[in-house]
């Protein structure tokens, strides 16, 4: 039995500790320079969502590994060097290190008759290499392809200053002295446009829907320890929101008087923003809201409500697109772009392929993937058997109609999970 693990991340390394426990031959293909994923910050000449001042949103005791704590040394929320430091020291303690090629990106995988996969990468000397394989498992996350609105806003091809995604962001001081418009309300956008305000003579942040603005605590309390919380898992959803939005309230009132817009759906509707910084940067006058842009003339920017701001650069902080130029063609996102996959994991059409880390849950996603790597070395041990295609597919119909109702239909809704819900499904074998 062998399995091909795609992503040397917190994923991947969680699916390798989870096949070696169990004893079953695998190999991780990374083609980065070192393990850690989006933690580790990009070296010369590459792309990468790592910027400098990229923090942990979840508390570090629920997002070490089990096990495997963080240093007591590091504070409760991580700066990203520390985090790729702790993957790097993960990988040494779980034995795996051997077991993963660097440098090595995966060009194609195919299945072939016998339902094996044949798995063909390239090295860092530009060496093609195809190997069959049992299984193979995706674990190279979903933040890799930039999403920029298209087209780009009129006159963009006059504008004289510089246009780049956040994944081409990586230090506020590069942009001393120089006026910037951060674009979004994401988590990258309020850490980006909180980390220029700092350096750039004038910050601006243009936003076009409002969303909702949690701090990293409420009540004392992590959000991840909320979201674990028994007497939180017991509310309905509707009770669930209106505790938050009455906290949301005490803690920092409506975002319309920080110059936002008022999100337009209840939380939980569509992903939170987790941020303390970027409301009392705006309050401080360091970071000054605008609305969507409008349309570009030189140097000038012109938002929907007519203001006009001089910028050097734009920085667009709207998102990815999940890629897997390397997969057959339909997985994981089906025709509607929604990822159709039996209890997130498992593409019920093709067996023994795997995608873990393909979530995202309000808090830390470790224990997810955990159990998502535990349950899938099971399957490929033969300790778990999954049911048929046609039972996979009524499940993900199931849970996409669920998803719909509750956030919309997208590619991006599609990862939303519940914690504590996921989790005891994924303790159930089958």
């Amino acid at each position: 039995m062998s399995v091909c693990v795609i992503g040397a991340g917190l994923s991947g390394l969680a699916v390798m500790r989870s096949l070696r426990e169990r004893g079953i031959d695998h190999v991780c293909l990374e083609k980065a320079s070192d393990v850690g994923g989006i933690w580790r910050q990009p070296q010369a000449g590459e792309r990468g969502p790592g910027y400098l001042a990229l923090h942990l949103n979840s508390a570090k005791e629920l997002t070490a590994y089990t096990g495997f704590p963080m240093p007591d040394s590091l504070p409760l929320y991580p700066r990203h060097s520390d985090m790729a430091a702790y993957l790097r020291s993960f990988a040494a303690w779980a034995g795996v290190q051997d077991r993963i090629e660097l440098r090595t990106e995966v060009l194609s995988v195919r299945q072939e008759a016998d339902g094996r996969w044949t798995v063909v990468s390239r090295d860092a000397e530009g060496v093609e290499m195809p190997r069959q394989f049992d299984h193979v498992v995706v674990a190279s996350g979903h933040n890799t392809e930039a999403h920029l609105p298209d087209p780009l806003p009129s006159g963009a091809d006059s504008f004289g200053g510089k246009i780049l995604h956040a994944l081409d962001y990586h230090d506020g001081r590069d942009f001393d002295g120089q006026r910037v418009v951060v674009v979004g309300l994401g988590a990258s956008a309020v850490d980006i446009a909180a980390d220029l305000s700092r350096h750039a003579a004038r910050t601006v942040l243009s936003v076009r829907r409002g969303l909702h603005i949690v701090p990293k605590q409420l009540f004392g309390m992590t959000l991840d320890q909320i979201a674990n919380a028994p007497w939180w898992t017991r509310m309905t959803l509707p009770e669930q929101r209106r505790f938050v939005e009455q906290a949301l309230l005490v803690a920092r009132g409506r975002l319309a008087d920080y110059g936002l817009p008022e999100p337009d759906h209840p939380i939980f509707a569509s992903a939170v923003t987790i941020s303390d910084e970027i409301l009392s940067r705006i309050r401080h006058g360091a970071v000054f809201p605008r609305p969507a842009i409008d349309s570009l003339a030189g140097s000038e920017v012109r938002f929907t409500d007519g203001s006009v701001e001089e910028a050097d650069a734009i920085v667009y902080c709207t998102g990815y697109r999940m890629a897997f130029p390397f997969l057959p063609a339909g997985s994981p996102a089906g025709p509607r772009g929604s990822v159709e996959l039996y209890k997130r994991v498992v593409a019920p059409d093709l067996p023994g392929l795997y995608f873990v880390g393909l979530v995202r849950p309000v808090g830390t996603i470790t224990r997810l993937v955990e159990a998502q790597s535990q349950w899938v070395a099971r399957i490929v041990g033969g300790d778990a058997r999954l049911p048929s295609p046609e039972v996979m597919r009524e499940e993900i119909a199931a849970h996409l109609g669920g998803i719909a109702q509750r956030y919309g239909e997208s590619e991006g809704t599609s990862l939303q999970v519940d914690v504590v819900p996921y989790l005891r499904q994924l303790s159930e074998d089958g």
